[in-house]
């Protein structure tokens, strides 16, 4: 390819991440509002949520984009950039997926340590803030990397609204050169890499939250043989 084809290609990932950052950061805090909202204790907050869980859930986030980006001019008057539609379309879609990852995980807490907090007098904020989510949090770590891989995959569908993304910048490439098995091999690379990337980067974070709570996140079955000896009778044997 030319350095002006390879340019159009960069432009398109550099496109794609401002994208995948804008809507991750959506989703994120759509996830734990909605996450929070579902396990609240009055019921129409957890209805309200439910709705939307549901809603954006059951939708595809193809028509989804379709819609913000052409239905709410016609509907509301107002236009959003291609950006901020995708952002949108995006960010509440798999926010929908993120807020039940946010409700697993803090039910997942033992109520024990709830408990202790009620002991202590703390407030439900500050069994939610002290207790219950620095424990939740490093859970969901794993759930949310996976949801930010489909996240980037999903972002090739903004291309339909004429977005310069890296697959939209790549099918530019493709007509003017005709090469669609170089290109398209091209762009598997990129998507790849960049996943690579972000799998990197969200296990170094768990470790890190999980060594932050005494936690090790690598399989160490000498250290736990002692403990399951104690609890189970079983093992333990001179070999």
């Amino acid at each position: 390819m030319t350095s002006g084809l390879w340019k159009l290609v960069l432009e398109g990932v550099w496109t794609t991440l401002q994208l995948l950052l804008f809507s991750a950061l959506l989703a994120a805090a759509v996830s734990f509002a909605a996450g929070l909202a579902r396990t609240h204790r009055r019921w129409i907050v957890r209805f309200v949520a439910g709705v939307y869980t549901e809603i954006f859930r059951g939708t595809s986030a193809l028509v989804m984009i379709f819609w913000v980006f052409f239905v709410l001019p016609i509907a509301f008057g107002w236009q959003l950039v291609p950006m901020w539609a995708g952002t949108l379309a995006l960010g509440l879609t798999y926010g929908a997926y993120g807020s039940e990852i946010v409700r697993g995980a803090l039910n997942s807490v033992d109520p024990a340590q709830k408990e202790g907090g009620i002991a202590l007098s703390f407030t439900p904020a500050q069994r939610m803030r002290l207790i219950v989510l620095p424990q939740a949090v490093p859970e969901m770590i794993p759930s949310f990397c996976n949801l930010l891989i489909e996240l980037l995959k999903g972002t090739a569908l903004v291309s339909v609204m004429g977005m310069g993304d890296l697959t939209f910048s790549a099918n530019l490439v493709r007509l003017a050169l005709q090469q669609s098995a170089e290109i398209y091999t091209y762009v598997l690379v990129i998507y790849f890499v960049i996943a690579f990337v972000l799998t990197r980067l969200m296990r170094g974070l768990e470790k890190r939250l999980k060594a932050g709570l005494g936690r090790d996140t690598g399989p160490q079955p000498a250290a736990r043989e002692p403990k399951r000896v104690r609890t189970t009778g079983v093992g333990g044997g001179v070999v």
